[in-house]
């Protein structure tokens, strides 16, 4: 990359590797269902979750709105968490384009929903309420620094799920760093499951696109639900050549960005300017927030640090978020807390 850039794991560019795959790619019309590297991809991403079918789509926002509008009919509701990317950050699409209503649940600083409350939350054979039909988890959780949701924990809500006739549907645009740091399969940390969505732009690197895995008849609802979004594409496989090396090799080097996002959230932690809690920094992401008597803003540092050609995303006057990837190695990091340290009013 031309800069560091810590703004988001969506900066990162494909890599020279995937470039070559991209130019290289067999394509046919996805739509007709025969573009073979759409079909390759598909089918590896199934399989590596151990569900039957998958499909590729433009962006985790519209994984996240397609299983919910396949999972969900209008009037039906879907109980998430109030910090969820998909209640806060998806433009409310289930509810302008599925007639869905969202029943949001507190998220706890460990990115969990408290089972009482998912319990509570389902409602009654009341025809003056919504139909609940869905239960929504996010893994990563992005608003909740990045910190991942264990296999029991979600095993027990998919319990729940199974005891109310409930789908389970997770968000897992970063499911792999949550498999990373719980050093676990993904097929087991998503087993109890109905549905899975994951990115393949983000830490993955790929140019575009997501995939949604489920079972065989999901997926065919999925597809014909796509279509209506306008998603259904043709020569595809000029993208899903760059996936498969997202799923296939990107995947296992994750370890590599934590270690990272640790070294520069321990570097921050010895500043005494700021504010930031380790115990929350176990995969790529980390927010830290500047003292009240730091003597300068987040967007003023912000700002200072572009003269460094590093990019930082501040959020509000004191608060930062940062997020390793791919294109940040330890030594950018080492550069980032010298600039930072410079910038600092002394």
């Amino acid at each position: 990359m031309d800069c560091i850039d810590l703004r988001s794991d969506t900066v990162t560019w494909p890599t020279p590797e995937m470039r070559q795959a991209m130019a290289n790619a067999a394509v046919g019309d996805d739509v007709f269902g025969d573009d073979p590297t759409v079909n390759r991809l598909q089918d590896e991403a199934a399989r590596r979750f151990g569900k039957e079918s998958g499909l590729f789509v433009t962006s985790g926002t519209m994984g996240n709105l397609v299983a919910v509008l396949a999972h969900c009919g209008r009037g039906d509701e879907v109980i998430l968490g109030d910090k969820a990317h998909t209640f806060v950050y998806e433009a409310g699409g289930i509810a302008v384009l599925g007639g869905v209503h969202p029943h949001t649940v507190p998220v706890q600083p460990d990115g969990t929903l408290p089972l009482d409350l998912i319990r509570q939350a389902i409602r009654p054979d009341n025809i003056h309420m919504p139909v609940t039909r869905l239960i929504l988890l996010e893994n990563t959780h992005g608003s909740m620094s990045g910190v991942p949701i264990p296999k029991d924990y979600i095993d027990s809500v998919g319990e729940i799920a199974q005891e109310h006739g409930l789908a389970l549907h997770i968000d897992g645009a970063r499911i792999f760093n949550a498999a990373t740091a719980l050093n676990c399969d993904v097929a087991d940390l998503t087993a109890a499951a109905d549905s899975v969505t994951f990115c393949l732009s983000k830490g993955l690197c790929a140019p575009a696109g997501s995939i949604l895995v489920g079972s065989r008849e999901f997926i065919t609802k999925a597809r014909r639900v796509r279509k209506i979004l306008g998603g259904g594409m043709r020569q595809v496989g000029v993208l899903a050549a760059a996936g498969l090396i997202a799923l296939n090799t990107m995947t296992r080097r994750l370890a590599d960005d934590h270690a990272n996002a640790r070294r520069l959230a321990e570097g921050l932690a010895a500043m005494p300017q700021f504010e930031i809690d380790l115990t929350s920094v176990q995969t790529n992401i980390m927010f830290f927030s500047l003292r009240d008597d730091a003597g300068i803003t987040a967007p003023q540092l912000a700002d200072k640090l572009k003269a460094h050609n590093i990019k930082l995303m501040s959020m509000g006057q004191r608060d930062f978020r940062i997020v390793t990837h791919y294109w940040i190695r330890p030594e950018h990091v080492d550069q980032v807390l010298a600039a930072i340290q410079e910038e600092l009013p002394s």
